[in-house]
C-alpha cells in the first residue's frame, strides 16, 4: 500500500478552492484548485504552483487506549456527504523538536487534549495526518480533513479549541486551506 500522497495546488484538481487564510507565519500561494494524489511527488508529472506532500504513518503521541477509541469512531475518508475539506499545513518551532517524546505528549494530550477533543467530532469529521518533516518539506504535518457542509461550524469549533490549546505555543506556521468538491 502506497503511504505517500501529494497535494498539488494549482489551476486543476477535484477540488476548489474556497478559502486560504494564512494563521501564523508565511502564507502560501493562493491557487483556484487542489488534486490530491496517492503517490509521491519525485513519480509525478503534474506540477502546479505548489505541491506538498506527506506520508501517512502510525499514530504517535495516543496510547492503546485512545487508538481504539479513533479507530471505533472515525469513518473512511471519500464519504459521499463529505464535500467539504480543509488542508492544514503546519510547522513547529525548533523548541517543540527539542522536546523529548514524552515531554511532546504530555503537552500533546495532558495538556492540550488533543485526541479528546478530536474524538468529540468524531465521525462528522474525519482526518489524516500526513507526515512531512522527515522529506524536507516547508511544514511538518498536513492535516487533511474532510466534513459535510452542515458540519462546518463544528469543524470551525474544533479549530478554535485546538488552536487555544498549549500545543499551538509550539506552531510557528499554519496555513487552513478550504475545499469544496464539485459535483461531477
Amino acid at each position: 500500500m502506497n503511504n505517500h500522497y501529494s497535494f498539488i495546488g494549482g489551476q486543476e484538481g477535484q477540488w476548489r478552492v474556497t478559502r486560504c487564510d494564512t494563521v501564523v507565519g508565511a502564507p502560501i500561494e493562493a491557487v483556484p484548485r487542489l488534486n490530491v494524489v496517492n503517490t509521491a511527488a519525485s513519480q509525478l508529472s503534474q506540477r502546479g504552483t505548489w505541491m506538498l506532500q506527506g506520508f501517512t504513518s502510525n499514530v504517535r503521541y495516543a496510547e492503546r487506549h485512545e487508538i481504539n477509541q479513533l479507530r471505533a469512531k472515525q469513518e473512511g475518508l471519500s464519504r459521499s456527504a463529505s464535500t467539504c475539506a480543509a488542508l492544514i499545513p503546519i510547522k513547529k518551532n525548533a523548541q517543540w523538536w527539542a522536546l523529548s517524546q514524552d515531554e511532546r505528549r504530555a503537552i500533546f494530550e495532558a495538556q492540550s487534549h488533543h485526541t479528546e477533543i478530536g474524538l468529540a467530532y468524531l465521525p462528522e469529521i474525519v482526518r489524516q495526518l500526513h507526515h512531512s518533516r522527515d522529506l524536507g518539506e516547508p511544514f511538518d504535518f498536513l492535516t487533511w480533513f474532510e466534513f459535510a457542509p452542515e458540519h462546518t461550524d463544528a469543524f470551525d469549533e474544533l479549530l478554535v479549541k485546538l488552536r487555544t490549546s498549549e500545543e499551538w505555543k509550539y506552531v510557528e506556521r499554519e496555513v487552513d486551506i478550504r475545499l469544496v468538491k464539485d459535483s461531477l
